[in-house]
């Protein structure tokens, strides 16, 4: 579902101008409220999962010293998904479903309307830019690429899943090399994602040792640290790793195969 609503937020910024002007206002900041919520519980998920999986890999005898660090993930997970569904069960949800039903159903009389037959606005006439303004946003990191630190290479995760989607709502258009561009775009986004949770996780595991420093016993800080430390070495390996992932995007390569599949428009 929050895959679901990226999705949709990211249609309407790459298809804005096809529908009149402040049509979409209201629906997109719902839209963007329900993601944020969405993504409270996943982003949750995934770390007690990550965390869950450590933890079988351990001796018997050591798994109950991350029990402190799970409790308090179970704990946040429970208040964020009591949230999400108090915003599912709102009326201002319902709400919601209406208008972008009443939008859905509108078909072109939602359309922004034609300046002139000459203005460009077939997917043909602006697919093309749309696209390679998606990926410049990606190519501009080049710069800062060799020093980035986490943050940084966060953004550059963001700007990747823009240029993904783009690529995919034009896909059929794009030609056979679409594919394969569309592949080594997930690449991207998917290897700075897991990177960008192993690092999450390592500033949380921290905190929970700074804040209760006076209440863990010795097992417990114990194990939650060499969880820590875990996910530092997780972060370094795919840092070490990220270069030829990078690389395959930021290329020469790439850049012809794109030119070809926006020429074929």
């Amino acid at each position: 579902m929050r895959v679901a609503t990226r999705r949709m937020r990211a249609a309407w910024r790459v298809f804005d101008g096809a529908f009149r002007a402040g049509k979409t206002k209201k629906m997109r900041r719902h839209l963007e409220t329900i993601a944020d919520r969405l993504g409270a519980v996943r982003d949750l998920d995934v770390l007690i999962e990550d965390l869950e999986a450590y933890r079988l890999g351990l001796d018997e005898d050591r798994r109950p010293g991350l029990e402190p660090l799970l409790s308090v993930w179970r704990r946040q997970r429970a208040n964020a998904r009591t949230q999400l569904i108090g915003e599912l069960d709102s009326d201002r949800y319902s709400s919601f479903v209406k208008e972008m039903d009443a939008f859905l159903d509108a078909g072109a009389n939602a359309a922004a309307a034609v300046a002139a037959p000459t203005a460009p606005h077939r997917i043909r006439d602006c697919a093309a830019s749309q696209i390679w303004t998606a990926y410049e946003a990606v190519r501009a990191y080049e710069l800062v690429f060799p020093w980035a630190d986490v943050e940084t290479l966060h953004e550059l995760r963001i700007a990747t899943k823009w240029l993904r989607y783009t690529l995919e709502f034009f896909g059929e258009t794009l030609g056979p090399d679409s594919a394969r561009l569309l592949k080594r775009v997930v690449a991207l986004q998917d290897y700075l994602g897991c990177l960008h949770d192993a690092d999450v996780a390592t500033k949380l595991a921290r905190d929970i040792l700074v804040a209760r420093a006076g209440e863990l016993s010795k097992v417990e800080t114990e194990a939650i640290g060499a969880y820590l430390r875990s996910r530092e070495r997780e972060v370094a390996r795919r840092r070490r790793g990220l270069g030829p992932i990078w690389r395959a995007v930021n290329g020469a390569p790439f850049r012809r195969a794109l030119g070809r599949a926006t020429a074929a428009l």
